[in-house]
């Protein structure tokens, strides 16, 4: 449909949500060619990226009224806050001036002269006006789950369908609080990559072991079937009556609310529920399992920008391990440390970093002449040295480094303060062992804390080496 429309000469383009079900490669080509579209294009998007490339002016609808913006969607950001905090500042100042009508007006004052008249009619618009409705915004917050030395990890898995190859032989070990955006052509095999992982799908040779301590939330691509009848907060109760958050335990009601669901809406069928509704439903039950390991394929489909921004807060929070299937490159950039670029013949390459970083050395090839053999890249073999086969390594399968990505400079730049915090901690612990050397109770639970700091302190160490090596490489120490 998309190539029948372009293909003809339009003077307006009407898109509704383009890139939903493109892959990258086609939505940076959709870029290209619009930006150097002579005529006028009207579009629904979610993809901030793909705003902020295309668009000159945004449009937007809020609380019934349209606001306009000259600017990409990096500028409508700033001139959207600047507009709240001016009908914010106008809110407090006509607040202000009513008090001290209303003041004016209780002293006993009557209209017996214009001027008073004309105060009093003041005083009654100032009472009639109307307050600015702010946004909501959904309201999420991650808890930590504890999670065992064993997480993910593939042994030479190999899965196909008929002649489509989708992994040829492939193994990788997921570390601890890894995030991981896999990226492709459509058709390649990455919704079928977390299926496995799911274990919805088996592969055909191979294994995937997974921890005895993995809780794993998959939210799916696909629109899950869902019974119309059922009321919305039942569905939530089928999952969790109580959800635990930083907060402590909320109801299944409390949660919803934070979703955005009104009372009303809760006790209304599934089936009143628009699309963007349901998948946001569908979001809150995967989350409100409180797993430690969150698949996602496709998250962006369908979820609306404000959700889409506070779920990014929420998994930068998580502590447990995220993997991703997304075409939304500012989501990949904001939530991923490693992309797994399945190539389509059953080969996976890795890059460090997140979307940015993978296109900066995809450019970098591009431009290159030199011959480069990829064929050591494309596949994730594990290590065959012993020594590289600890499963909390970051050089495992890493492609060769020339520079930091935007995380890891962050990372490397409160790194040391980061393993002084964990280090003085310990010992705190250490004085509380000996103070309760007596009370079995308290010693179990600072034992356990004390090893919990300890395995943090150890993968904060072992992050550093990493980072500091790193960093020789590139001059920066």
């Amino acid at each position: 449909m998309l190539a029948k429309i372009l293909s003809d000469d339009f003077d307006v383009l009407l898109l509704d949500e383009p890139t939903n079900h493109l892959d990258e490669a086609m939505i940076r080509w959709l870029e290209e060619y619009l930006r150097s579209y002579k005529g006028t294009v009207i579009m629904v998007t979610h993809d901030r990226y793909f705003l902020d490339r295309v668009t000159n002016r945004i449009l937007e609808i809020s609380h019934g009224k349209m606001y306009g913006y000259d600017s990409d969607y990096s500028g409508f950001l700033e001139l959207k806050a600047q507009r709240e905090e001016m009908e914010s500042a106008s809110e407090r100042k006509r607040q202000s001036v009513l008090r001290m009508e209303l003041e004016w007006a209780k002293r006993g004052c009557r209209a017996r002269t214009t001027k008073q008249r004309a105060r009093l009619e003041r005083l009654e618009q100032l009472k009639n006006g109307n307050t600015p409705i702010k946004d909501q915004t959904v309201e999420l917050d991650s808890v930590e789950t504890r999670m065992g030395k064993k997480t993910i990890e593939l042994h030479h898995v190999s899965k196909k369908y008929g002649e489509k190859v989708i992994l040829d032989d492939f193994s990788y070990i997921v570390l601890k609080n890894q995030r991981l955006g896999i990226i492709g052509p459509n058709g390649c095999g990455k919704s079928t990559l977390m299926k496995m992982i799911a274990g919805q799908v088996i592969p055909d040779s191979g294994n995937i072991e997974i921890g005895e301590t993995i809780k794993i939330g998959y939210f799916a691509q696909e629109e899950q079937e869902m019974d119309p009848s059922q009321r919305v907060i039942d569905y939530v109760k089928d999952i969790a009556e109580y959800i635990t958050t930083r907060e402590g335990k909320i109801s299944a009601s409390a949660l919803l609310e934070r979703f955005l669901f009104t009372p009303d809406m809760q006790y209304a069928p599934i089936g009143k529920l628009s699309g963007g509704e349901k998948r946001r439903l569908h979001l809150l039950g995967v989350l409100a399992e409180n797993a430690n390991v969150l698949l996602f394929d496709e998250a962006g489909n369908n979820l609306d920008i404000p959700t889409l921004t506070i779920l990014e807060d929420y998994l930068n929070s998580f502590s447990g391990i995220v993997i991703t299937v997304s075409h939304d490159r500012y989501f990949l950039d904001n939530i991923v440390d490693r992309i797994f670029e399945l190539d389509g013949k059953g080969h996976i390459r890795q890059f460090e970093g997140g979307y940015t970083d993978y296109l900066n050395v995809k450019k970098r090839e591009s431009a290159s002449t030199q011959f480069t053999d990829k064929t050591e890249n494309s596949r994730g073999n594990l290590p065959k040295d012993p020594a590289e086969s600890n499963p909390k390594s970051w050089k495992q399968n890493a492609p060769q480094k020339v520079k930091f990505s935007y995380k890891e400079q962050r990372e490397f730049e409160t790194i040391d303060d980061d393993i002084a915090a964990l280090e003085e901690r310990i010992e705190k612990i250490k004085m509380q062992i000996n103070a309760n050397a007596t009370n079995s109770v308290k010693l179990k639970e600072l034992f356990e804390e004390q090893e919990k700091v300890q395995a943090q302190l150890d993968e904060k160490t072992e992050r550093w080496v990493y980072l500091n090596e790193i960093a020789e490489k590139i001059g920066c120490v």
